[in-house]
């Protein structure tokens, strides 16, 4: 019997300083931004978490990561002093912000009313 990798139905989409207006600030619809660094061990345990967010919202809430490393303006502007960090955009604004790596339950309190079902 073969095992499969989990592979998230919905991409996450890569920002970058460049694209960060169009894809978060502009967006129509809910985003999750993963600010993170490959160095990062945290950053890598939330990883399949937010993906598999991802393949069971994507449909509600677009799911994004920017590296803070090769992206410094964007994590400037935004206050990122710790990382993992991940802040839910709604309208251009930032609506909730998660530090730190936190379990898939936390995640989904924290951004129920946007991942709920209209």
């Amino acid at each position: 019997m073969t095992v499969g990798i989990f592979r998230p139905l919905t991409e996450i989409t890569e920002l970058s300083d460049a694209n960060f207006e169009q894809e978060v600030l502009q967006s129509d619809r809910p985003v999750v931004v993963d600010f993170w660094a490959p160095w990062c061990g945290p950053c890598r345990l939330i990883a399949p978490i937010l993906d598999e967010m991802a393949s069971q919202h994507g449909d509600r809430v677009k799911f994004t990561k920017l590296n803070v490393d090769d992206n410094p303006e964007t994590a400037s502007r935004f206050n990122v002093l710790s990382i993992p960090m991940v802040v839910l955009f709604e309208g251009g604004e930032a609506r909730e912000t998660v530090v730190g790596a936190r379990p898939k339950s936390h995640y989904e309190g924290v951004w129920e009313r946007w991942l709920q079902a209209a």
